[in-house]
């Protein structure tokens, strides 16, 4: 078990539909990080965010995959991100988990972000993942499922980590922001959120707020606005585990369940 987790997570200016020169950007930015633990990417962290399957979807021995072991692999960290995947039938945006061992864990978004047609083109997630990781708990979500906290409510503090991976526009770039917040304060853990910067194929601005949120709900780490970088930040899981004894409010939760 390890008490510190270091997290590197990586804010870039995602090139549209360019697999190829977004993995070559990452190799670039990846490259000084030696002592993570965790490395987190934004959604669709190869493409951009898009409906378009021809050119983006990639099955889970593709390209993306592979570079996300071999990175894992090279940089002894975990790396996470997310893409579009198919599994011959179905198109999912899958938040994949590559392990230094060479495991590689996984969850479908559950949200598909209908303004934006998403749920015309991939299937849902159904599955409440809960990664484990050094010790750590690792709940993994995608953008949109940010704003349900049903879908995240942390009953019997089952995780002590929120991964939210984004391409979270301008527009509503304050929003991003305080859920990360939110969801810090309300499920009792350490939260990170990853997002991109530039504009996409389809000329929606982003702005970054790339941010690793504490146990309080405050900012322990955050990338500048319109920024390409990479960021860090140490948490502490005896941390986070006095706070949950000394301030229980778990005790108290609602009971409910989740119908898939």
């Amino acid at each position: 078990m390890t008490d510190l987790l270091n997290i590197a997570y990586v804010q870039p200016d995602i090139k549209w539909h360019n697999i190829d020169g977004n993995l070559h950007q990452y190799d670039a930015l990846l490259a000084d990080i030696s002592d993570a633990d965790l490395i987190v990417l934004p959604e669709m962290f190869a493409t951009g965010f898009t409906n378009q399957l021809e050119g983006t979807s990639q099955p889970m021995d593709g390209q993306i995959v592979e570079w996300m072991l071999a990175k894992s692999a090279q940089k002894n960290a975990a790396i996470a991100g997310s893409q579009i995947i198919s599994d011959g039938t179905n198109h999912y945006n899958r938040l994949l988990m590559a392990m230094p061992d060479g495991r590689i864990e996984f969850c479908d978004k559950r949200h598909l972000f209908r303004m934006g047609c998403e749920n015309e083109s991939l299937t849902p997630g159904r599955e409440i993942k809960i990664i484990e990781y050094k010790g750590w708990h690792i709940r993994p979500i995608v953008c949109y499922d940010l704003r349900f906290p049903v879908w995240l409510r942390n009953t019997g503090n089952n995780y002590d980590l929120l991964i939210c991976v984004a391409n979270w526009p301008t527009a509503r770039h304050d929003v991003f922001e305080t859920l990360l917040r939110a969801r810090a304060i309300e499920n009792q853990c350490y939260v990170v959120g990853t997002n991109r910067v530039g504009t996409d194929g389809l000329g929606i601005d982003y702005s970054g707020g790339s941010a690793v949120i504490d146990i309080y709900g405050g900012v322990m780490s955050q990338l500048p606005e319109n920024t390409v970088g990479v960021g860090r930040a140490t948490i502490s899981l005896s941390k986070l585990n006095s706070f949950r004894e000394k301030f229980p409010t778990i005790l108290d939760a609602d009971n409910f369940r989740i119908e898939q």
